[in-house]
């Protein structure tokens, strides 16, 4: 008997290798019930291979109906395994990437989001509550503003942004962070390599939301807004949009709250010399 997924949903993703690189170091994968974006560094083409590898491991998980934290954790296990040995490999010293995204989720038989992240890629969920970024970056810039050292405005502009303190590979062993989130139909999720965000602020991206009715159009568009604001990395964008939810009590609607660690080179991004 073929178990029905608890969401159904529709999604959109565009990419670019932007004005500036000669690589687009980004790989992405959108198809149910995963919708992830990992950036590459390291240098040599292995940063674009790192997220290739990473985006591999997750593309055997396509076509399930939901996902558990045991199933991400295997995939970023072997992810990891695979980006480490590549690192050691002649030419290939610091590969290493980025992750961040969705999976659908099957708690008690409703529908949720999982998310996680590592590094400074980013997750956004646009709802009729508003619009808020889900994801907390692993940036040296974020752990300043954390403590009360750096404004957000400053942040945004400061010269090391772009130097984070988590990552697959690249030296780092830092444990991915996780949120669970209810789900409700109509909600829209974005998540994006920080070539996004980093050239179009929170308020743009908003409204590109809001105004494009259909995911693909959203995600090509923001893009395209990137680009006209100087395009400075490679672009990622993926939409996805709830249609529907299967709960106890049928469809219907349902922010969301962070998991432990126990539950189951202009405007590239770097790792930090020494990664938690």
């Amino acid at each position: 008997m073929t178990t029905a997924s608890p969401l159904a949903v529709a999604s959109g993703a565009a990419t670019h290798v932007g004005l500036r690189r000669k690589i687009n170091e980004d790989s992405h994968l959108a198809a149910a019930p995963v919708f992830v974006v990992a950036d590459g560094m390291g240098g040599h083409r292995a940063g674009e291979v790192a997220s290739a590898m990473v985006v591999e491991e997750f593309a055997t998980l396509v076509g399930r109906p939901s996902l558990g934290i045991d199933d991400v954790q295997a995939a970023l296990a072997r992810a990891r395994q695979r980006v480490d040995t590549l690192s050691e490999s002649e030419g290939a010293e610091g590969a290493g990437t980025t992750l961040a995204g969705v999976v659908v989720a099957d708690i008690d038989g409703e529908g949720y989001w999982l998310a996680m992240n590592l590094g400074d890629s980013r997750t956004y969920l646009l709802s009729d509550t508003g619009f808020e970024q889900v994801s907390v970056d692993h940036s040296v810039v974020q752990e300043l503003v954390d403590l009360g050292q750096l404004d957000e405005d400053a942040a945004a502009s400061d010269s090391r942004r772009n130097v984070i303190t988590r990552a697959i590979g690249a030296g780092s062993a830092g444990e991915p962070d996780f949120w669970l989130l209810p789900a409700s139909r109509g909600d829209r999720v974005l998540v994006c390599s920080d070539g996004l965000s980093s050239d179009v602020d929170a308020a743009a991206m908003e409204a590109i939301l809001r105004a494009e009715a259909q995911p693909q159009a959203a995600a090509e568009r923001l893009v395209h807004a990137a680009l006209d604001n100087g395009g400075r990395d490679n672009i990622t964008a993926i939409v996805v949009d709830v249609l529907a939810i299967r709960s106890r009590g049928g469809v219907g609607t349902r922010g969301g709250a962070p998991l432990g660690p126990d539950e189951h080179v202009d405007g590239d991004t770097r790792p930090r010399e020494v990664m938690a």
